[in-house]
Formats: structure tokens, sequence, C-alpha cells
């Protein structure tokens, strides 16, 4: 018989490991099971033989591992939500957790396998899978490992894992409506940005030499300023350039201050047409999030934490943070979350009705699925809206350059009839 290690969850929901005798690893999971343990891992023992080439193989391990201290592996998102579906199919078909990660780290490539393997080796060294994790941060977010966490206290690991992929994919579906509907405008102005560059830099100056050369005399007021604009911008085009540079590169560094961080997104919660969409974009993330941690047992002032680390608003995270300090003192959420001034009536009140019902996760989602309809009707009505107003805008910018330049050209030519 074959001694094998085992890590499990007994009906309560405690973690324990040990060993355990069987002619295959199929047999050790059966009896398991047959006791009443959630199976998360099983391996064959390896016996001291291998101990001896331990400090060669730690040296070979090192020097292996040199090769990607340049960059830590880690799985992009939309991968991430894949994985995480494949893992709960395998979990749920009845594959140990342990087999199901070895299985998905054979089919990938590249960083997802490097960090899939080290999290399969780590729990067949006798860690948790929320442990073997959270050494992976720049893979897994803190909600990710939360509910692993609570997944593997509650025995509903499969569960918790297939309400992950379902909240990314939401995600994920709300972030690609964004980009797609943003794509177009973004793409016309890049365009007619382009074309413009163009008419200054190369079409403009051909324009203000054949006003030389006919002694045009006194130019027309809008000639004389396209001219002005189209010297300046020849003159100094790699000045402008540096200083958009230096604006993108500002912002981002003020973006990692919190107080000017704080200014920078208020700001975004009131920009004209685009404030109300971030906004409800905001409010549907925090109350989907916080819908998804409950639901998977995972305590509310965690709960709390994980959403306001990850709200991506410092004014909605500040809010979050003052609610869970009343939470914590023994308030309710909907009250706290009310005087904040923050969170709209609608969302408080909803959130009011769970609490007095007990079925808070339920309206969460109730929230979350409302705010992303409004993200959706809003997002078509300002992409109809933007679409033809910048058409007119750059129409009328080009318009303008046109009669600039063809007014003192009527000029010359009703001279030269004379």
């Amino acid at each position: 018989m074959a001694v094998f290690q085992y890590s499990a969850l007994d009906p309560s929901g405690k973690s324990l490991s040990g060993t355990i005798e069987a002619n295959h690893m199929q047999e050790a999971i059966s009896k398991l099971k047959g006791m009443g343990y959630f199976v998360t891992s099983v391996s064959p023992v390896k016996f001291k033989k291998v101990t001896q080439t331990t400090t060669k193989e730690k040296k070979k391990t090192k020097s292996a591992g040199f090769s990607f201290s340049f960059g830590t592996p880690k799985i992009k998102r939309k991968e991430l939500m894949v994985i995480t579906r494949q893992l709960a199919t395998l979990i749920g078909s009845g594959l140990p957790l342990l087999r199901a990660l070895r299985v998905l780290k054979e089919q990938r490539k590249g960083s997802s396998s490097i960090v899939l393997g080290k999290i399969a080796d780590d729990i067949e060294s006798g860690a948790l899978f929320s442990e073997a994790l959270a050494k992976h941060p720049a893979s897994f977010p803190p909600i990710y490992i939360a509910m692993v966490k609570a997944g593997e206290a509650s025995g509903a690991l499969e569960i918790v894992l297939s309400r992950l992929a379902e909240f990314m994919e939401k995600e994920a579906k709300l972030r690609g409506k964004i980009k797609s509907a943003m794509a177009y405008p973004i793409v016309i102005v890049i365009v007619a940005s382009g074309i413009l560059t163009f008419i200054m830099l190369k079409i403009v100056p051909i324009f203000i030499k054949i006003f030389e050369d006919f002694e045009a005399g006194e130019l027309p007021v809008p000639t004389q300023l396209l001219i002005k604009l189209s010297k300046l911008f020849v003159q100094r085009f790699y000045l402008i350039i540096a200083g958009v540079g230096a604006i993108v590169v500002l912002y981002r560094l003020l973006n990692k201050i919190k107080p000017t961080k704080y200014l920078i997104d208020k700001i975004k919660l009131k920009i004209f047409l685009f404030g109300p969409i971030v906004s409800k974009t905001i409010i549907s993330r925090f109350a989907r999030t916080l819908a998804t941690l409950i639901t998977s047992g995972v305590p509310i002032l965690r709960s709390l934490q994980i959403v306001r680390d990850t709200v991506g608003n410092e004014v909605i995270a500040r809010a979050i943070n003052e609610v869970r300090n009343r939470v914590r003192e023994g308030e309710g959420i909907a009250g706290p979350m009310l005087r904040t001034g923050v969170f709209p009536p609608m969302v408080t009140n909803m959130i009011a009705v769970g609490e007095e019902t007990g079925a808070m996760d339920q309206m969460l989602e109730k929230v979350a699925d409302a705010y992303e309809a409004e993200v959706d009707a809003s997002i078509a009505a300002l992409t109809s809206m933007l679409e033809p107003l910048l058409i007119v805008f750059m129409g009328g910018i080009v318009g303008f350059i046109v009669i600039s330049l063809y007014l003192p050209l009527i000029k010359i030519a009703m001279e030269l009839q004379k």
C-alpha cells in the first residue's frame, strides 16, 4: 500500500491535514470522502531518499528562478476569469484541487503556467489554497483571496469559485461596454487631430509662401490668426508634444498622492455629462463586489475593507471607510451610507430593506443590476450626442482653416483680373 498526504475540510469547516494509506490516489480520495471530508489536495508521500540532493536542487531552483527575477509572473485579468471558471468546473466534476491546478497548468503557457505551478507546489507542501494565492498579489486581488478563504472555511470552494467567475465576467462585460461605446468618439478625435496637425505643419506653410510671392498685402484677420497659429505650431511643435507628455506624467503622479487624488476623483464625479456615468459605474461595482463577498461568507467588516480598497475612487473609498467605522461600532450599513452624502437615496433605501429582511446580498445584486442598466442607457445617450457634436466641431475647425486660406486667394484673383 502507498501512503498519501492530504489536506481537507471536516464537516464543521475546520481545515486539517494528515496521511492515509491506499492502493492508489482515487482510493485515498474515496476513503476521505467516506469520512465526510471535503478534499482540497491529495499527493503521494515522497520519502527521504530524495533529501540527499536537496542542496543541489535548491541551487538549481535558485538559478532557474533567476531568469524570472526581471519581472514577476502574473496572470492577466481576462485569463484569470477563464481559469477560475475552468477550476470551478473541474472541482465540480470531482477532481481534487491539486490535480485540477496541475491540469490547468499543463493547458497554459507563459506567466499563468508558472503561477499555477507555484500554487500547486505550495498546496502539495501543505499550504491552504488561499495561502498559496496570497503569495501572488499581482495575479489575485484581495476579493479573490478573501472569497477563496471563505469557501475553504465553509467547504463550498466550487460554489465560491463559480461566483467569482460570474462576478469577473459581469465586471468584464461592463468594462467592455464602456470601452466599445467610447471607441468611436476617441477614434474621431485622434484622426481629426492627426489631420489638423498635418494641415498646420505642411499645408498652411505652402499657402503662406504663395501669399508672400504674390504680395497679397494686408491679409484678412482669420488668415493672420491662422498663420500665427501655424508658425507657433511649426516652431514649437516638439515643445508642444513635450508639454502634453509632461501633463500626462504630472496627472499620473498627482493621482498617486492621496490628497490630490481625492480632488481629481471629486472632479471626475462632477464633470459635465461624464460625471454621472463615472458615479453610476462605481456604485454598480461597489454593490456587486459587496454582494459577492457577503454571499460567499466573508465577514462584513472585511468585505467593506476589500470594497474600499478596490472601488477605484478616493471620494467613494473614504465614504465606505466611514461606513465601516460606524459598522464596527455596532451600527447598520444603510444609515451611515446615507449620512456620507455620496450614495443616492435609492441605494441606501434598498440596502435598509435588505438589512430588515435579512436579504442584503440580494438587494445589493438588484442595485448593481439597476445601476448597470442605467450606465448602459447613459453611455448610449452620451455616444449618440457626442458623435454629431464632434463631427460639427471638427467640421467647424476645418471650415475655418479653408475659409482663412481661400480669402486671400480670392483677393489675389480679383486683383489679377483688374
